[in-house]
């Protein structure tokens, strides 16, 4: 019976993480949430970065996932971060949030 429950669970957490977009590698133990759009050039090579850096990431596509822009401007407001000029992707790596605001690579350097 435990079987059944964790298979089902299991099955579960798989088909949700496709349906709202996300994107797990879980090789690594960082904890980073990218907030983006695939239709975004940036967004999309930052995914390319971090997996060929075998760094662990969700990606939440905030154009497909209204409870992840939600999210993403909720945190933005409690750190007191402007919304009027920014940027995608959003970056929340473990409790710090930041944007490509700047230098794209100076942007990659600041998730390794």
């Amino acid at each position: 019976m435990n079987k059944i429950l964790f298979f089902c669970f299991f099955l579960t957490a798989i088909c949700t993480s496709e349906v709202f977009g996300q994107e797990n590698n879980q090789n690594n133990k960082q904890n980073i949430i990218i907030y983006g759009s695939d239709d975004c050039h940036h967004c999309m090579e930052t995914k390319a970065f971090l997996k060929e850096k075998n760094i662990a990431f969700i990606f939440y596509d905030i154009d497909k996932n209204p409870e992840a822009l939600n999210e993403m401007l909720t945190k933005l407001r409690n750190a007191k971060i402007s919304t009027s000029n920014l940027g995608i992707p959003v970056i929340d790596k473990k409790g710090v949030l930041f944007s490509n605001n700047g230098d794209f690579q100076e942007f990659l350097k600041k998730l390794e």
